[in-house]
């Protein structure tokens, strides 16, 4: 199977590695820097000109942009993949983006006998390193178990959800409960520290009970020792957060509290603080209650 990968960034050029190490004959271009390219190249990748020239010589080919205006530009763009598809090929979209964007890319590549499956990823860039990222995959169940393989290359769990767009809702539902548990996370350390009592234990104590969850397990030691480095930036789970928002109104569903929890992340990138952890929202929550986290 030939396979054609378009957006090196954080979480594609590890993603795309691991498609390469696999064994896929892969085919990649790039848009604004070239390094990632010529590193997925020096692994055995072969690098062409435009996404048009991916789509003519792969049999699959697996897009992840940043949002939606990227994912249009890369298939309806000049030298994108519209003008390079054929009957009989999948186009793999890993882009977090609204569902009615991958509706509208559906609607346009399934006359041309083009299958779309959108398929965003969870998990953050350690996870894309290493093969074990969560997959959600919406689209055709023919077209879901023949690149399954693809799939597997790049993922611990896949999980086919329904029809075009699907995959794209599961992301958003899933965007919406991290966000929660993170600020949660952040109100009750700070909640457990001007009370008096230690944060630490409060959190060995509720994790054993109703309160426990991954966030629970894995954020706070990396807060107590003052590491506030990304795993995943708070500027991605900004942009999730507002493309779960956008998409909601698109439904006419009201997600009240998602939207406070927006404006918490959006906050963290007008303080400048969008390159740090998503955790590190914490630090809009102390500044609001005027203290710090003690750390050791």
């Amino acid at each position: 199977m030939k396979i054609g990968f378009i957006g090196l960034g954080a979480m594609g050029a590890p993603m795309a590695e691991r498609v390469v190490k696999a064994g896929f004959e892969t085919f990649t271009t790039f848009h604004q820097r070239r390094e990632p390219a010529d590193s997925l190249a020096a692994m055995g990748a072969t690098l062409l000109a435009s996404p048009a020239e991916v789509a003519r010589a792969a049999d699959t080919v697996i897009t992840i942009l940043p949002a939606d205006a990227e994912l249009k530009d890369a298939v309806f763009g000049s030298g994108g993949l519209l003008e390079g598809f054929s009957g009989g090929k999948v186009l793999i979209d890993m882009t977090t983006a609204t569902a009615l964007t991958l509706q509208e890319i559906a609607a346009a590549l399934t006359p041309m006998g083009v299958r779309v499956l959108d398929a965003p990823v969870s998990g953050g860039t350690t996870a894309a390193a290493n093969g074990t990222l969560t997959i959600m995959v919406g689209g055709p169940a023919d077209a879901f178990e023949e690149v399954r393989p693809i799939f597997e290359a790049m993922g611990k769990t896949v999980t086919h959800v329904g029809s075009s767009g699907d995959g794209q809702i599961a992301k958003a539902a899933n965007q919406i409960m991290v966000a929660a548990q993170i600020v949660a996370m952040a109100e009750l350390l700070i909640f457990a520290q001007k009370a008096g009592a230690d944060p630490q234990k409060v959190i060995e104590a509720i994790r054993g009970v109703a309160a426990q969850c991954w966030t629970l397990d894995v954020k706070p030691p990396r807060l107590f020792s003052g590491n506030r480095q990304p795993g995943f930036k708070a500027s991605m789970q900004a942009k999730d957060l507002n493309i779960v928002l956008e998409t909601a109104h698109q439904y006419g569903v009201p997600l009240p509290t998602t939207a406070v929890n927006a404006q918490l992340f959006n906050a963290m990138i007008q303080q400048g603080f969008g390159d740090l952890d998503n955790s590190a929202v914490l630090a809009i929550i102390e500044a609001l209650d005027g203290v710090r986290l003690k750390e050791g």
